[in-house]
């Protein structure tokens, strides 16, 4: 069955972390005889400046008839208000009610852990974040700007039914991978409207599963143990806020944000995958940005299209890249983008 991938490099490192991406996407679609077509769209701060729109409905439209997009990087120095990012990244996950933001947070090297004994912890965590809901809604506003009595108000907006879907799909993840371990993170002490709403929808959905034990955590006690004691969590699900700082925490202590990939999901519909590193505009062209993020996302966006044994390959020659491979030097290296792209490359086409 044919499967198509859109590619969007975005701005800065993302241009140069996605060529490596799509290097590996296609020797692996050689390599396992993959029906696999990719699609490439040159959104960006470039096309936005130039005619004063991000994305049209035509383009959105084309995106979503793919199986999956992969997304590198959207920000520029050139637009300081992000309104692009904004429009494409935000406007698919809204647009295409990507709900899931599932972040794999895994210590490949004990060595890049920021960690004392990392070595002897291993750490393996799963962020379900909700993406669509929140405090990142959008609803709010600035009031009497530039007065003494200016107000901002910024509304956490969550649902019965956003809260539901994404503590059930944390849950058939916890169950269908036998990892144990549930933890819903929140801020009930402080927000116990919010709070009450997503520890009620917790204790209803999870008792309808068996296999795994289930907790609540605070928000800040979660964020001091997960520097404390990370290999005790498997699974995390929390809202938008909470879960973007939690799973950027996670990320640099199994080993920094060069190597952490995310995937925008709807079960079933549509995905959207992302390295999480940002477009790095203090880098970009010099061919020193660590493109492991990137192809990570890759790995994962050959999961979502039906090529399991293709993803694994690639997972494997990533692990065996921070093993004994060429390194960035954020990862304490010499080696160009291209070099750890190809290496890697090499190794799933062998």
């Amino acid at each position: 069955m044919s499967r198509s991938i859109a590619v969007v490099p975005g701005d800065g490192i993302g241009l140069e972390v996605v060529r490596e991406a799509v290097r590996v996407l296609e020797t692996a679609s050689r390599r396992f005889d993959l029906d696999l077509t990719l699609a490439h769209f040159e959104l960006g701060a470039d096309l936005y400046l130039a005619r004063g729109v991000a994305i049209t409905d035509e383009e959105f439209e084309l995106l979503a008839g793919h199986d999956a997009i992969l997304l590198g990087a959207l920000g520029d120095e050139r637009v300081p208000g992000n309104e692009h990012m904004r429009e494409i990244l935000l406007g698919l996950r809204f647009g295409l009610d990507l709900f899931i933001n599932y972040r794999p947070c895994r210590a490949l090297d004990p060595a890049l852990s920021p960690l004392t004994g990392a070595a002897d912890r291993a750490i393996d965590l799963h962020i379900f974040r909700e993406n669509t809901e929140g405090i990142y809604s959008g609803i709010g506003g600035r009031h009497r700007r530039g007065t003494p009595d200016e107000i901002a108000i910024q509304e956490d907006v969550n649902t019965r039914r956003g809260v539901e879907r994404i503590v059930r799909a944390a849950c058939e993840f916890t169950a269908d991978r036998r990892l144990g371990l549930l933890t819903m993170v929140d801020k009930a002490n402080a927000m116990p409207d919010v709070g009450g709403l997503w520890r009620d929808v917790f204790s209803e959905v999870t008792s309808e599963y068996d296999g795994f034990d289930t907790e609540v955590r605070l928000v800040d006690a979660m964020a001091m143990d997960l520097v404390r004691r990370p290999e005790r969590y498997r699974v995390l699900v929390t809202g938008n806020l909470f879960g973007d700082i939690l799973s950027d925490l996670a990320a640099q202590v199994t080993g920094g944000l060069g190597a952490a990939p995310s995937a925008n999901l709807h079960p079933g519909g549509h995905a959207l995958f992302e390295p999480v590193h940002g477009s790095a505009p203090d880098i970009a062209g010099s061919g020193t940005a660590n493109p492991l993020g990137a192809i990570a996302c890759a790995a994962l966006a050959l999961d979502h299209v039906g090529s399991p044994d293709a993803a694994r390959a690639v997972e494997s020659a990533i692990a065996t890249c921070v093993a004994a491979g060429p390194r960035t030097a954020d990862f304490g290296g010499a080696a160009s983008t291209e070099d750890v792209g190809q290496w890697i490359a090499e190794r799933v086409s062998a």
